[in-house]
C-alpha cells in the first residue's frame, strides 16, 4: 500500500470533528460574554425608554428597567461558576 493510500485511508470520525468546533464556538462565546457582558434591550432596542401612547411623555421599558441593556446569558452562566468556585473555597 502507497504511503499516500495508507494516509487517505486513516480519517478521523466526523463527529469528532463537530464536537471540537461546537467546543470552540462555546468557549468564544463565553469569552465574548466576559469582555462585554450586556446587550442591548430587545423590548426597547437599547433605548431604556418608549413613548406613551398619547405621545406626550416618556415612559421606562419594563424588562430592563430604563437602562437599555440586559446581561447575557453567558455572563449570568459564566457568574455562577465563579460563584461556585468562590463558594468551594
Amino acid at each position: 500500500m502507497s504511503p499516500l493510500l495508507a494516509a487517505a485511508s486513516h480519517t478521523t470520525h466526523p463527529s469528532t470533528a463537530w464536537l471540537l468546533l461546537a467546543t470552540l464556538g462555546a468557549i468564544g462565546y463565553l469569552l465574548h460574554c466576559v469582555i462585554w457582558p450586556y446587550r442591548a434591550c430587545r423590548k426597547c432596542d437599547g433605548a431604556g425608554r418608549f413613548r406613551s401612547p398619547s405621545g406626550r411623555a416618556w415612559r421606562y421599558c419594563n424588562r430592563c428597567g430604563g437602562k437599555g441593556a440586559q446581561l447575557r446569558t453567558g455572563r449570568r452562566i459564566w457568574t455562577h461558576l465563579k460563584s461556585i468556585d468562590r463558594n468551594r473555597r
